[in-house]
């Protein structure tokens, strides 16, 4: 599979269309003014994205860890996605607290770039654990989708539909639970009587719905988690094909073909969660929490939902991790490559096809520091 493929350009989203002009982005002043990108030693790259780099960075005054997400205002604004860089650090701010959802520290902006201050989650991704063993044996693939499932459905909750749900995107923490992490894809607003039509997504994991570009609800998310739990078990998302035409016909019509080596209780979530109809999938009528539910379902019998959400059963793998400062279980594409100088301080340089007001405009409210961070108060 190509890794570099991100998603689609969602600048024609319905949503958008009374958006567009960055001004329409006003979620009032920034909370954070004082903080600034020489706060931080920027020690590697850990990612990689379609608007910038995720950087391991020290900050200086106490030595503690953070994973940096630097973003460039030309790029968003050009790319008209200004709306989607908001929506994340919204939801960000709405899920500091859930054991499987990263959270965000603060955010700060310069005159030409966007910083999320997050967790340093260092077990590494899920797909690069993934492409080193190719397969997971089912128990460890069950703990890792009930963990996914428990953050999804907190999300739902919120009426916040995930939409990206993918290996790049699962992290593991140090002792091997997971984290989900980039909300840039998430739409607000969502709850289960509700859709929407954006175009968007990772080709492998695009639900029927979405492909054919009518409305769709949270149930997106139960077709994504059934594709990471195909691919956790057989090496390949279900209806994958080098071919993007082909496989985008797979998820349309194809039949799920029952593979060996997988229990019943497996194939019959698998079926449920890729169900082409979304009126029929699994978590259509009850999503996560209630009888019938995600939650109910066989697959998860042996799971004590409690226990699993206040991280007290053991998780099947542990990630070698050395010290705060490990990045061992980071892909070398990334931490092989030479911090920007330019993270480091912001240009002055005038945005592309847009004036530094209208940037400006475009992020007001961005920054942001909780009243408890001790960081710049």
């Amino acid at each position: 599979m190509d890794k570099s493929k991100n998603f689609f350009d969602a600048s024609e989203d319905e949503d958008d269309k009374s958006t567009s002009t960055s001004r329409n982005i006003n979620l009032g002043p920034s909370a954070n003014p004082h903080a600034k990108p020489t706060d931080f030693n920027f020690l590697k790259v850990i990612g990689k994205g379609s608007f910038g780099k995720v950087l391991l960075a020290k900050r200086k005054r106490n030595g503690k860890c953070y994973a940096i997400k630097v973003l460039q205002k030309k790029v968003i604004l050009n790319r008209r996605e200004q709306k989607h860089i908001m929506a994340e650090r919204n939801v960000l701010l709405k899920n500091v607290k859930h054991p499987f959802l990263v959270g965000l520290h603060y955010s700060f902006q310069t005159t030409d770039k966007l910083y999320f201050v997050l967790d340093f989650v260092n077990g590494g991704e899920l797909f690069f654990h993934l492409q080193k063993e190719r397969t997971f044996p089912e128990p460890r693939a069950k703990f890792y989708i009930a963990e996914m499932a428990s953050a999804l459905g907190y999300l739902h909750s919120l009426t916040i539909v995930y939409r990206d749900l993918k290996p790049e995107n699962i992290l593991l923490d140090s002792q091997g639970h997971i984290v989900l992490t980039d909300f840039g894809l998430c739409k607000e607003g969502i709850s289960q009587a509700d859709t929407t039509t954006t175009f968007c997504g990772t080709p492998e994991y695009l639900a029927p719905e979405v492909l054919r570009k009518q409305p769709y609800d949270n149930t997106v998310d139960w077709w994504c988690l059934g594709s990471v739990l195909y691919e956790m078990l057989y090496g390949l998302p279900p209806f994958y094909s080098r071919d993007t035409h082909e496989m985008y016909d797979n998820i349309l019509h194809k039949e799920l073909v029952m593979r060996p080596g997988a229990s019943t209780a497996a194939w019959f979530i698998l079926q449920a969660l890729l169900e082409k109809d979304h009126t029929r999938r699994l978590g259509y009528r009850d999503d996560f929490v209630k009888y019938y539910s995600i939650k109910e379902h066989e697959f998860f019998s042996t799971i004590n939902w409690d226990d699993l959400e206040q991280k007290k059963l053991p998780p099947p793998f542990n990630p070698s991790v050395e010290s705060q400062y490990d990045i061992s279980n980071f892909d070398p594409e990334f931490t092989e490559e030479t911090v920007p100088n330019s993270v480091c301080f912001s240009s002055g340089q005038s945005i592309v096809n847009a004036s530094v007001m209208e940037a400006d405009d475009a992020f007001l409210g961005f920054s942001y520091a909780p009243p408890s961070e001790d960081s710049f108060l």
